[in-house]
């Protein structure tokens, strides 16, 4: 993952907890705006979420988090 995603799904995930509480959910969408103005990045974070993860399309943000710090249990 380049660190430039990992710092962005780290920032989104950080906001959505401090918003929202621990129980947030969140799909990868959530990295991006509405638009599809960066495909490859995009195509990155799916590629981590669905194939190297094998996430659920929702998942919890600290679970995410823990991930793209790679402290996940």
């Amino acid at each position: 993952m380049t660190p430039s995603l990992k710092a962005k799904i780290i920032e989104v995930c950080n906001e959505k907890i401090q918003t929202k509480g621990e129980n947030v959910g969140l799909s990868f969408y959530a990295f991006f705006e509405n638009k599809n103005n960066n495909p490859e990045l995009l195509m990155e974070a799916a590629t981590w979420w669905i194939k190297e993860h094998k996430l659920d399309h929702f998942e919890k943000a600290v679970k995410i988090k823990d991930l793209a710090h790679g402290t996940a249990t």
